[in-house]
């Protein structure tokens, strides 16, 4: 495959996770590698993750369960060393449940633009696959309840049999050309008090091609009509599920009809608009995310 035209450098999109998946259904090796003292552990509590701040904001990763009987979902080796994710949201004192215990718990939104790389790779991993396990206690088909098999990467339905496997929601998010301008919007679901611009995005459909669902988003949302579209890379984004997958388009039109639903507004920006987006009183997405990084591409082409 052709390297993207995105370099993988977006945040929750590091490669020096080996996910070993071939050690998931070897429960001795699995069980062996939990036991070691070189082990890692991921340790999340109600959303949030064990971190440290100080010098500067890092994984706790060198801490045990107590109870060596929690489950613990394998990840995969981080620079040769096993790694588990484990979710105390039972305890109310987590803390007091882990051996070797420091840091706090703490949302992993607000610190992704100051941890390592490999850790926010690492840490988003932890958080989608805990998350999916939870929303995946009882069978989508029969109701049954359901146990983790796989190392914690599938959920087998103790009635009925039926596997079920970690769902990922593919979604696009592009950035609209048109001459020197692009198109951005700010969605309902946007913070007002921040008001920031944003590129277009919006989930794919069944049966859908990405191209469509591009085309079809940016109608939806803006009455725009696209031309070409251009897939640039993609990022992991487990808040809770998803898979951002970026795009440069081109606008065949530029009356925006807004849908009001949807969008609290949308407008076509220069470089020099966006530049100076202080004075105007607006401001970009976050730093940690694709659609921030196909603004700022654009806007250094300039």
């Amino acid at each position: 495959m052709p390297d993207t035209i995105l370099p993988n450098t977006l945040l929750y999109s590091s490669s020096a996770l080996d996910r070993a998946a071939h050690h998931r259904t070897d429960a001795t090796w699995i069980g062996g590698a939990r036991a070691t003292s070189g082990a890692r552990f991921v340790v999340h509590w109600h959303g949030k993750l064990l971190i440290e701040t100080e010098p500067s904001p890092h994984a706790v990763l060198d801490v045990r369960p107590r109870d060596a009987s929690l489950p613990a979902s394998f990840l995969g080796l981080l620079h040769g060393s096993p790694v588990f994710a484990v979710d105390l949201s039972d305890e109310d004192s987590p803390l007091n449940a882990l051996i070797g215990a420091h840091g706090d718990f703490l949302e992993l939104r607000g610190l992704t633009a100051t941890l390592p790389e490999d850790e926010a790779g690492l840490l988003a991993t932890a958080r989608g696959l805990l998350y999916w396990q939870t929303r995946a206690r009882f069978c989508g088909i029969c109701g049954g309840a359901c146990i983790a098999e796989r190392a914690g990467h599938a959920m087998r339905c103790t009635q009925c049999g039926a596997e079920h496997f970690p769902r990922t929601d593919p979604a696009v998010i592009m950035l609209i050309e048109r001459g020197e301008r692009v198109l951005l919007g700010q969605s309902h679901k946007f913070p007002v008090e921040r008001n920031f611009f944003s590129t277009l995005a919006g989930f794919v459909e069944p049966g859908e091609s990405l191209e469509d669902a591009v085309r079809r988003e940016v109608a939806e949302e803006v009455g725009v009509r696209i031309g070409a579209v251009r897939y640039l890379g993609s990022q992991p984004w487990p808040f809770p599920a998803s898979l951002m997958l970026g795009f440069r388009a081109e606008a065949t039109t530029e009356d925006i009809v807004l849908d009001v639903e949807e969008m609290r507004a949308a407008r076509w920006f220069s470089r020099a608009d966006i530049e100076n987006r202080k004075s105007a009183g607006f401001n970009l997405p976050p730093r940690d995310s694709i659609a921030r990084r196909l603004i700022e591409d654009w806007m250094a082409e300039g």
